[in-house]
């Protein structure tokens, strides 16, 4: 049951999960929106718009006065922060040489002037050096929830991506509303270990929405002994499962050819939840499932090898 591979925590804020950059006091040379874009940042040498050099990233001007510069990020994913990546990717001369990060838990949908203006902020990262090209990590020690954070670069400079690592934490209101999908990342859901990430991250497969693509999905290599692979899924809580979700949506060619599931409740005995199942290509497949015992973790086999592209495991939470 150990992981092959190490698994970091899924980023809350990027875009594919819903993150968004609401604000930011400049944006001369490159879009604020960039800040979020999952990937790695792209560059191309003496690629020039008519802005400049062309960033896949935050660029501001050069201050030529006092002050920062700021940009504010609503997480698609409200929840406890366990990290922050200030990425520098390809800024060489021209990144800050200072970062700060600040969070916020705001209910409901505040407008972008209200965040700016009206939002009481917590620092989670204090004023630190950053690196020109590099992914600066700082580890955050907060286990409170938020909902925006702020990264301010001193004074002035490009960031490629902002990267906040964490676990989902849903509004209390919203669980105690009826089922809901125990192993989605917006609430709380996440993949502890995994047999194999050749292709693409295995988080993909708790993100929200349809994919658009075989690379919105989980891939694996292909299996050349008899073996099979699998992922393991931390739920949101302790719950009970009612209908399962295996999706093979754009998984053509590489689809599963089947699928079982597993669960238990702390280190307990796994027990079965769904027999080895035919799986369809290209297709979402919707299962009932039988057991009543509560657990908090699932694992998917799936056999021997291939895609999968979305896990759903709606159900309710034990009191």
């Amino acid at each position: 049951m150990t992981a092959t591979f190490p698994l970091p925590l899924p980023d809350l804020a990027v875009r594919t999960l819903g993150g968004a950059v609401v604000w930011a006091n400049d944006e001369t040379f490159a879009e604020k929106e960039n800040l979020v874009k999952p990937g790695k940042a792209d560059y191309q040498t003496a690629t020039f718009g008519h802005k400049g050099q062309i960033y896949d990233g935050w660029e501001t001007r050069r201050r030529r006065e006092a002050g920062y510069d700021e940009a504010i990020v609503r997480l698609g994913a409200p929840g406890v922060v366990d990290a922050v990546i200030v990425d520098t990717a390809w800024f060489t001369g021209n990144y800050p040489p200072e970062i700060s990060i600040e969070a916020a838990s705001v209910e409901g949908f505040p407008s972008a002037q209200e965040l700016h203006e009206e939002t009481e902020w917590q620092t989670i990262v204090a004023k630190s050096p950053v690196e020109g090209d590099t992914e600066n990590r700082f580890k955050v020690a907060s286990d409170e929830r938020w909902t925006h954070v702020k990264l301010s670069i001193y004074p002035d400079g490009g960031v490629a991506r902002l990267r906040v690592l964490g676990r989902g934490r849903p509004d209390p209101q919203f669980i105690a509303a009826g089922p809901f999908d125990l192993a989605a990342l917006e609430n709380g859901g996440y993949v502890s270990a995994c047999s194999n990430m050749f292709y693409s991250s295995p988080n993909n497969l708790l993100f929200p929405g349809p994919p658009r693509s075989m690379g919105e999905g989980w891939e694996t290599s292909r299996r050349r002994n008899d073996a099979n692979d699998w992922v393991q899924v931390n739920l949101a809580g302790t719950g009970k499962i009612n209908l399962a979700e295996l999706d093979t949506s754009c998984f053509l060619g590489n689809a599963p050819g089947a699928a079982s599931l597993k669960g238990r409740l702390g280190d307990g005995e796994w027990i079965e939840l769904l027999p080895r199942t035919r799986l369809q290509p290209d297709t979402r497949h919707r299962f009932l499932l039988d057991r009543t015992e509560p657990v908090s973790e699932v694992r998917m086999d799936i056999f021997p090898d291939g895609g999968m592209a979305r896990l759903r495991l709606f159900g309710d939470l034990t009191a």
